[in-house]
């Protein structure tokens, strides 16, 4: 017999539970489920590349809710619970485990997975980090003065860099474009970022790309780089960026392409179906372009509008935010906030305590980096939201 949900969630991420919370805030007094395939009450996943691998600090501390809270809220959570096929036509989610759920409205939370190097897969001294357990495993290899390699320097690469140093590891970090981040900041931010690695000890190999990685005869492991260059090392660990957690929706009849496609309201091409977070692509009207954005605010945000939508079908909202991510590196806060592109004309408007890097296309503000200026950035957020022309607005 297939069971029946009112709401079913796929994935107990952050989004597939704010989802969940806000559908209880707006009135909705259906069925609510969330499956999530990992064993674990939901967590916060940013943390793990942050105070998970932080000295002192207890995996507990990054848990997003208690079972209690669920109860409460009559949120039913699935553990151990893997989606592993779609059927639109029947309105039914096919579990790994055998059997199917049937829904009358479906969310697809099930966020994006490290992108894998064909020739480093996971395995003894090399490290991909996506789960609880990952960043667990990963804590114990970067601790103390051992030699680790960082395949990417894009957030997580600079994240658990900065980790790993903190814990007296001696820290190199490959990164194929000129700089940290400059394949989306572009040369300028990312050489500000670079001294800010490099004024930590940690020693960069920019330009170059991982040919090969495999284990030495002393235990460790060796990594070989495009030119050539060996590198030895304790532990490696890759972070090259993420791709759209949609594999068990082949087949299914859905539109994805690089996530889930959906329309300014986050409904997706079938009656129903609704995704949110990092699996979701949707058109932003606010900047008149799709995306699709792998980030905590993002998910809150998105997962809040998603909510509003299942539980007032007839005064559906669109979703139109200024995208914000914030990254935490050796005591400094990174943030972004808009669309900024490595081609617009970079404007630095303030470098003395903090740093602030403006993003101009066409004449018009489109995004903006800061450097420990919370404040000023916040403000420009707020400028893009209200289209504020650029002559208008002051730090």
């Amino acid at each position: 017999m297939t069971e029946s949900n009112d709401v079913l969630i796929v994935g107990g991420s952050i989004a597939g539970v704010r989802t969940a919370e806000g559908l209880r805030r707006h009135g909705f007094d259906g069925r609510v489920t969330i499956l999530e395939a990992g064993p674990d009450l939901p967590y916060d996943r940013p943390a793990l590349s942050k105070q998970v691998l932080a000295a002192g600090h207890s995996t507990e501390s990054v848990m997003l809710r208690t079972q209690a809270d669920l109860d409460k809220a009559r949120i039913e959570l699935r553990r151990g619970c893997r989606a592993a096929g779609l059927d639109l036509d029947a309105g039914t989610v096919r579990l790994a485990g055998g059997g199917t759920l049937a829904y009358s409205n479906l969310v697809i939370a099930t966020g994006a997975a490290p992108r894998r190097l064909a020739t480093a897969p996971a395995g003894a001294g090399v490290h991909y980090l996506r789960t609880l357990a990952d960043a667990e495993r990963l804590r114990e290899a970067i601790d103390g003065p051992v030699r680790v390699v960082v395949v990417g320097g894009g957030f997580i690469g600079s994240e658990v860099a900065a980790a790993a140093a903190a814990r007296s590891a001696s820290v190199t970090v490959v990164e194929p474009y000129a700089f940290p981040l400059s394949r989306v900041l572009g040369d300028l931010v990312g050489k500000r970022l670079a001294r800010l690695h490099e004024s930590q000890g940690v020693q960069l190999v920019l330009g170059r790309s991982v040919s090969a990685i495999g284990a030495d005869r002393a235990g460790g492991q060796r990594v070989v780089l495009d030119d050539g260059t060996t590198l030895g090392c304790e532990a490696v660990v890759v972070g090259i960026g993420a791709v759209p957690a949609t594999d068990w929706l082949a087949g299914s009849g859905l539109d994805v392409a690089d996530g889930v496609v959906c329309d300014e309201f986050c409904r997706a091409s079938a009656p129903g179906v609704f995704a949110v977070g990092d699996v979701a692509r949707w058109p932003n009207p606010l900047f008149a372009e799709a995306m699709r954005v792998e980030h905590w605010t993002n998910a809150v945000e998105q997962a809040g509008v998603v909510a509003w939508n299942i539980a007032h079908p007839d005064r559906p909202r669109p979703y139109a935010p200024v995208p914000y991510v914030w990254s935490d590196q050796y005591g400094s806060r990174l943030q972004i906030v808009g669309r900024p592109r490595p081609s617009d004309d970079v404007r630095v408007v303030l470098d003395d305590d903090g740093f602030v890097a403006l993003y101009v296309r066409d004449h018009e503000l489109v995004g903006a980096f800061g450097l420990n200026a919370p404040s000023q950035v916040l403000a420009l957020r707020r400028a893009l939201a209200a289209r504020t022309r650029l002559d208008g607005i002051t730090l």
